[in-house]
C-alpha cells in the first residue's frame, strides 16, 4: 500500500507541475503564432531547440541516470554529496568544451542545421541555451532525488511565465528570429540560480573523487547513446523536412506537435516520480511484477487517451490556430502517442539500469532510432509531414515491441494476453480514424468511446483494487 500510495502521490503531483508548465505554452501558443505570421521563424526556433537538445544530451554523457543511481547506492549523506559534486564537476567540463566547440565552428552549423550563415546569431544562443540545459540538468537533480515535490510545482509554473515575459515584448518590436531562443535562455539563467542556491550544499569543487566518478562514467557511457538516440527519435525528422520539404513545413510540423504537449502531461508526471519511485523499490521481491503491471496501466491510459486525441485534432487546430498552421493538425495524433510509447519504453527498460546492463537498451534504442530515420526518407517524400509523424510513431512501436521480447526472455517483465489485445484494439482505431472518420466527428466519437469501454471492461477488475485504493 505505501508503495502504490508513493508512486500515485509522485504521478499526481508531478503530473500537476507537468501540467502547469505545459498548459501555459499551449494557452499562449495561438497569441505566438499570431505575433509570428511567417512558420518560417516558428521553424528555425524548433530547429535551434534541436540543436541545444544534442549539444545537451552530448554534455551530460549519461551523467544524471548515472548519479540518480549511485546517489540511492547508500543511505549517507556524505557520499551523496560526493556523487553529485564529482557528476557535476565533470558535467560543467563538457559543457564548456561543447559551447566553445559551437561557438568555434558557427558558420559552419548555421550553414548545415539554418541552411544561411546569417544565422550566426542564432548559433550564439543555441550555445548558451545548451551549457545552461547540461548544467541545470545536473543542478537541479538533487530536488529530484529528495522527492521536494512542492519546489517542482513552483519552478513548472515560474519557468514559462518567465519565458512569456521576455518574449512577448521582443516579438511586439518584430525580433521574430531572436525573442523565443532568448526568453528561453533567461528563464533557464534565472532557474539554475534558483536551483543553485536550493542545492548548494550537495556541490562542492572539493568533493570531486575520481573513483565514484569511474563508476558512474561505467554505467554513464553505454547510456550515452541513448540520449543521442533520443535526439535522433525527436529531431531526425526535423532536420529531414528542413532539408527535403523547407523550413516553413517545418514549422507546420512543429506546430502540429504541440498538441502532442497534451501527452507530455502524462509523461512528464511519469518522469518526473518514476526515478525516486523506481530505484527505491528497486531491492522489493515482487518488483518485476510490480513494474509489469506500471506498464500496462499507463499503457491503457495511453491508448484511451490518444483516441480522443485522433478525435478532436482537426477541429481543434481549426478552432485554434489560422493560416497554413492549420495542417499541422494531421499529425498531432502520432506526435502525442510517441511519447507515450517512449514513457512506456523507459517503465520497462528500467530493469537493465536495475540490474546494472545498459548495453542492451542502447541496442534496442539504435534500431528503434535508425528505423525511424528508414521511415523518413521513405515516407517524407510521399506523405509529407504526416510521413515523418508515422515514422516518429513506427520507430517507438518497433523499440517498446524490441525491449519487450527481450526483458520477457531476461524474466525481467510479464505481459498478459490482454494486453495483447488492448494493442490490437489501439492499431484497429488507428486505421479505422485515418481512412474513414478523419473528416467524421461523431462516428470517430462514437467508435473512440466503444473501443475505450472495451479496454475499460478488459482491465475492469485492476481498475477496481486502483479505484478502492
Amino acid at each position: 500500500m505505501n508503495k502504490f500510495k508513493l508512486f500515485i502521490e509522485n504521478f499526481l503531483v508531478y503530473g500537476l507541475g507537468s501540467v502547469i508548465s505545459k498548459v501555459i505554452p499551449l494557452i499562449m501558443l495561438p497569441i505566438i503564432t499570431r505575433l509570428m505570421p511567417d512558420p518560417a521563424f516558428y521553424g528555425l526556433f524548433d530547429l535551434s531547440n534541436t540543436i541545444t537538445s544534442f549539444g545537451t544530451a552530448i554534455a551530460i554523457l549519461g551523467m544524471y541516470d548515472a548519479m540518480f543511481r549511485y546517489f540511492f547506492e547508500k543511505d549517507d549523506e556524505e557520499y551523496r554529496k560526493d556523487i553529485c559534486s564529482t557528476a557535476f564537476i565533470f558535467t560543467l567540463g563538457t559543457s564548456i568544451a561543447i559551447f566553445l566547440l559551437m561557438i568555434l565552428f558557427e558558420k559552419e552549423i548555421a550553414v548545415w542545421v539554418f541552411a544561411d550563415e546569417q544565422y550566426g546569431l542564432l548559433v550564439y544562443l543555441t550555445a548558451i541555451a545548451t551549457l545552461l540545459g547540461a548544467t541545470n540538468g545536473i543542478i537541479s537533480a538533487p530536488t529530484r532525488m529528495q522527492n521536494k515535490r512542492k519546489v517542482f510545482l513552483v519552478t513548472n509554473t515560474l519557468s514559462p511565465i518567465i519565458g512569456y515575459t521576455v518574449s512577448i515584448p521582443l516579438l511586439l518590436a518584430g525580433h521574430y528570429l531572436v525573442a523565443l531562443p532568448l526568453a528561453g535562455i533567461v528563464s533557464s539563467f534565472l532557474l539554475e540560480g534558483a536551483f543553485a542556491y536550493m542545492n548548494r550544499q550537495f556541490f562542492s569543487f572539493n568533493r570531486f573523487h575520481g573513483e565514484y566518478l569511474r563508476n558512474m562514467l561505467k554505467l554513464a557511457v553505454p547510456l550515452a547513446p541513448t540520449f543521442l538516440v533520443y535526439w535522433v527519435f525527436n529531431s531526425a525528422d526535423r532536420l529531414m523536412i528542413s532539408n527535403m520539404i523547407g523550413v516553413q513545413a517545418n514549422g507546420i510540423y512543429s506546430i502540429g506537435s504541440k498538441l502532442g504537449m497534451a501527452s507530455q502531461f502524462i509523461y512528464q508526471a511519469f518522469a518526473g516520480g518514476w526515478q525516486y519511485f523506481a530505484f527505491s523499490t528497486m531491492k522489493e521481491k515482487n518488483q518485476v511484477e510490480s513494474n509489469s503491471k506500471v506498464f500496462e496501466y499507463l499503457g491503457i491510459i495511453s491508448f484511451i487517451s490518444c483516441m480522443f486525441i485522433c478525435t478532436i485534432s482537426k477541429e481543434f487546430y481549426e478552432l485554434i490556430f489560422t493560416g497554413e498552421y492549420v495542417a499541422g493538425y494531421i499529425v498531432s495524433p502520432y506526435l502525442f502517442l510517441s511519447p507515450l510509447l517512449l514513457m512506456l519504453y523507459q517503465v520497462i527498460a528500467n530493469q537493465f539500469l536495475v540490474v546494472k546492463k545498459t548495453w542492451p537498451g542502447t541496442v534496442v534504442l539504435t534500431l528503434g532510432a535508425l528505423s525511424n530515420v528508414v521511415f523518413n526518407y521513405l515516407l517524407i517524400p510521399i506523405l509529407g509531414v504526416e510521413g515523418a509523424g508515422i515514422a516518429t510513431l513506427c520507430g517507438y512501436v518497433l523499440t517498446v515491441f524490441l525491449a519487450s521480447a527481450l526483458l520477457i526472455k531476461m524474466h525481467l517483465l510479464i505481459i498478459s494476453k490482454k494486453f495483447l489485445v488492448s494493442v490490437g484494439i489501439m492499431a484497429l482505431y488507428f486505421i479505422i480514424w485515418r481512412w474513414c472518420f478523419i473528416n467524421e466527428l461523431g462516428m470517430s466519437l462514437i467508435s473512440a468511446v466503444f473501443l475505450s469501454v472495451i479496454l475499460l471492461v478488459l482491465y475492469r477488475h485492476e481498475f477496481g483494487l486502483l479505484m478502492k485504493r
